[in-house]
């Protein structure tokens, strides 16, 4: 009798877990800026957001300088978008917004609704992070200006994420394409955008008159409760948490919850090695066992928390 052959069949590899570079938010000078993306270039990252999304006055590098710096970084294999300013409040803001979506080989993300009907069918659009998206119904209806991608709200729990656009049926546009969903998987969580700039109100200067003092603050300018621990962190016009979201650990529940890109916001310093340890970890089966705590040994800005995508307080930090 022939013994009864048998096959195994290897377990499929995970997809790859796209890794996002967001917008600087922070203000940085032209030189620093130049080396952060000449760094990115030969980086792990797949796709990389250019341009200033908190304040219309930080003009280190004119839109011409970031349609340059984009060229090069597609040359790199990189995917890039332009991000659209969170507050339209000027005439010049409109402008900009308009040379934005006249531009071609670039898509752009959307900062807020204002932006969203000058883009729509212009160029390939980008549902950023502040945008009231809530629901599966309202990411339909964007999905119907032709976005192919959603930066969910940064307090949105993984498991709302996988209510709103399920990995099993997600919502797709007119053109019957699956929208992406990335979540915000590492930095400051940006809370609110204000006409009033609060880095010039501390410092006592008016806001149209400033001088940059946020260039003193490359992580912005933390701010403690009256206990002493940190609580918010002013960057100009926008206000952050002082607690850094830090995902690296729940690549799991990411998946489960049909995220398929990550955004990892920029810092100061140790950048670099937080970006090689999520694509280590996210798509080379590493452990993420350590790399907190050797990112604040390298100048990484804490506390960290990942409250948020598990339904708890904000701050809640928990490395399992």
């Amino acid at each position: 009798m022939t013994p009864q052959s048998t096959t195994t069949t290897a377990a499929a590899a995970p997809q790859r877990m796209a890794l996002t570079v967001g917008p600087v938010l922070y203000h940085w000078s032209r030189d620093t800026l130049l080396h952060f993306y000449a760094d990115l270039a030969d980086s792990p990252a797949d796709t990389v957001v250019l341009g200033e999304a908190v304040c219309a006055r930080r003009r280190e590098l004119r839109l011409d300088d970031w349609l340059a710096l984009g060229r090069e970084l597609q040359a790199a294999g990189k995917e890039v978008v332009l991000v659209a300013q969170t507050l339209i409040e000027t005439e010049a803001d409109l402008r900009l917004l308009e040379r934005q979506a006249e531009q071609q080989g670039f898509a752009v993300e959307a900062g807020d609704a204002s932006a969203l009907q000058l883009l729509a069918g212009r160029v390939p659009l980008v549902l950023g992070p502040h945008l009231n998206i809530y629901s599966r119904e309202a990411l339909a209806e964007h999905a119907d200006l032709g976005a192919s991608r959603w930066v969910a709200p940064v307090e949105l729990a993984l498991d709302a994420l996988a209510l709103i656009n399920p990995p099993a049926a997600p919502v797709h546009t007119a053109q019957g394409e699956a929208i992406t969903t990335e979540a915000w998987a590492f930095g400051r969580l940006p809370l609110a955008f204000s006409a009033r700039c609060f880095t010039a109100r501390h410092h006592r200067v008016g806001k149209d008159d400033c001088g940059y003092p946020c260039l003193s603050d490359p992580d912005g300018l933390l701010l403690a409760s009256t206990e002493g621990q940190p609580f918010l962190v002013l960057n100009g016009t926008q206000t952050q948490s002082a607690a850094v979201q830090n995902l690296i650990g729940d690549a799991a529940a990411l998946r489960a919850a049909g995220v398929s890109r990550l955004r990892l916001s920029p810092c100061a310093s140790g950048f670099s090695q937080v970006l090689r340890d999520f694509d280590a970890v996210m798509n080379h089966g590493r452990p993420a066992t350590g790399c907190a705590d050797a990112w604040l040994g390298q100048g990484v800005p804490g506390p960290f928390s990942n409250g948020f995508s598990r339904r708890l307080p904000g701050m809640a930090w928990s490395a399992a």
